[in-house]
């Protein structure tokens, strides 16, 4: 039973030093020799430091455009020096935009023993390469409808690209993601760590630099070592512009790598310091003769001293200006207070001014300072109000009724008075049909007159407070007003059969 135990915690010491062998820490380091990115991406004579590029690609400071959206164009920009390290991650920002909805034919990536043809057959690079090559396909050679898409082809030298089946049948591994006209540049990182190739793709949909996803990872990738990095573009019967903003490259150190590179001997170390003592007094002894031949700029604090903020200072400066924005915040916030009380305190002085007027009270201005005066409860309730707006309805409607009623009457006395009069021609006296309508007509008003006055007296009336009483001037009522337009409109109607009637009779003479 012991040695089972034994055996177990060996086992377990053995895997723990074999994770912690595996989990190695990744050192990053920027070449700055095999990237390029604007803003000075091309110099004034248009060549880019540490690259060269041919064919029909043009290189400006803020891209470098491999294939433009011209027929049968192809480019390509390769890096100089082959790199001197093992692993590594690319980043690559890119525009492939076009006004058709397909383009052609697509942008590619390289890692290659020997750099390629500016014109080649492959994307604007050559066939049968020695390495990678990272290929960004826009057109569907095969029309299978896979594409645009992007894959991983490796080649030893003596493969031919298969452009009929968009090499399908060699790919190592891809994904499918659309990468043409998109809002914002799309971008590809590649990274190659311990035999681990690893693609991730940015779509363009947002401006979020660390908005990638995962396309493809293939592990057991051996990759020459000492190669170079190239970019290359080609179009064919359809054109898009292929647009590179940069290229960057860093490579990756594991602990063991950087721990061997950083070992050196003794005398080395000895050397390198003995080295930096002398330039430290060497640069004293030039700043001390400096001052004694310009001793008016002579300076008590170091040189560049007012130039920098330490760490403390730039705390100390940021949290002021918070402090200051909330103090400018709460004097903005009193100053819409204070406008707003100002609106209340007018609002309250002009009511308490309608009010006393209403109460018999001169109108009296209220002083700057002084407290507007309270009004009371108003002594009208909900259902007087009700009461006051049933009643006046009630008046609308019967005026309404009674409109009606006398354009009616009107209307049947102009028929009446039309007939009376060829009646009167005719036989020289009135019809008795006439004059029974007439009869009825003024019955009917009689009636209406009656019955507008029963309702006005019957709707309930509001009764107004003794403190609100409205001020004695003499006015005619309303059912008064209906007696006396009732009366001159039966005058008229009675003077008008009068009128024709004499005139009636004068025709009899002539």
């Amino acid at each position: 039973m012991s040695s089972i135990n034994l055996n177990l915690l060996v086992c377990g010491f053995i895997l723990s030093i074999l994770v912690l062998v595996n989990t190695q820490t990744v050192h990053r380091r920027f070449e700055y020799k095999y990237s390029f990115k604007p803003p000075y991406l091309a110099q004034k004579d248009g060549s880019v430091p540490f690259w060269e590029y041919g064919g029909n690609a043009i290189a400006s400071s803020e891209n470098v455009r491999l294939a433009p959206s011209l027929r049968s164009q192809k480019g390509a920009i390769w890096a100089k020096n082959p790199i001197n390290f093992d692993w590594w991650e690319v980043d690559i920002m890119f525009k492939v935009t076009g006004r058709g909805r397909i383009g052609a034919d697509g942008l590619a990536f390289w890692y290659t023993t020997t750099r390629g043809d500016y014109t080649g057959d492959v994307f604007g690079s050559s066939d049968r390469w020695n390495g990678l090559g990272i290929i960004f396909d826009s057109f569907d050679n095969d029309n299978k409808h896979n594409n645009p898409y992007i894959m991983a082809v490796l080649n030893d030298g003596t493969k031919v690209f298969d452009h009929k089946s968009d090499g399908s049948q060699q790919l190592l591994s891809g994904c499918l993601r659309d990468f043409r006209n998109k809002p914002f540049p799309t971008r590809a990182r590649i990274e190659y760590y311990m035999n681990t190739l690893t693609v991730y793709f940015h779509n363009g949909m947002t401006n979020n630099e660390a908005d990638y996803e995962l396309c493809f990872r293939s592990e057991n990738v051996i990759l020459p070592r000492g190669g170079l990095f190239g970019l290359s573009a080609a179009t064919g019967g359809l054109a898009d512009d292929h647009d590179v903003i940069h290229f960057l490259t860093t490579s990756l150190h594991s602990t063991q790598q950087q721990g061997a590179g950083q070992q050196m001997s003794a005398d080395e170390q000895q050397r390198l310091a003995q080295e930096y003592q002398e330039y430290q007094q060497k640069l004293q002894q030039q700043k001390d003769d400096y001052k004694k031949e310009h001793p008016d700029e002579v300076r008590d604090k170091d040189e560049f001293e007012d130039w920098f903020e330490s760490d403390g200072q730039r705390e100390f400066r940021q949290i002021w200006q918070g402090v200051m924005s909330l103090q400018d915040t709460l004097r903005d916030l009193n100053k819409k207070v204070d406008e707003v009380i100002g609106k209340q305190t007018n609002s309250l002085s002009l009511l308490s001014a309608v009010y006393s007027h209403t109460q018999g009270q001169p109108l009296q201005p209220v002083q700057p300072g002084q407290q507007p005066a309270q009004i009371p409860g108003l002594p009208i309730g909900r259902h007087d109000w009700d009461a006051l707006v049933t009643n006046n309805q009630l008046m609308i409607n019967t005026i309404a009724e009674l409109k009606g009623f006398i354009i009616e009457v009107s209307r049947k006395s102009d028929a009446l008075i039309a007939a009376g009069g060829g009646a009167a021609a005719g036989a020289g006296a009135i019809n008795p049909q006439f004059l029974s309508e007439m009869r009825d007509s003024i019955t009917q008003v009689k009636q209406a007159v009656a019955g507008v006055a029963q309702r006005l007296t019957v709707a309930p009336q509001v009764a107004a407070p003794s403190q609100l009483n409205c001020p004695n001037v003499s006015c005619v009522s309303f059912t008064g007003l209906l007696v006396v337009i009732a009366s001159q409109l039966t005058i008229m109607f009675f003077y008008s059969l009068y009128k024709e009637r004499k005139e009636a009779q004068a025709k009899k003479f002539f």
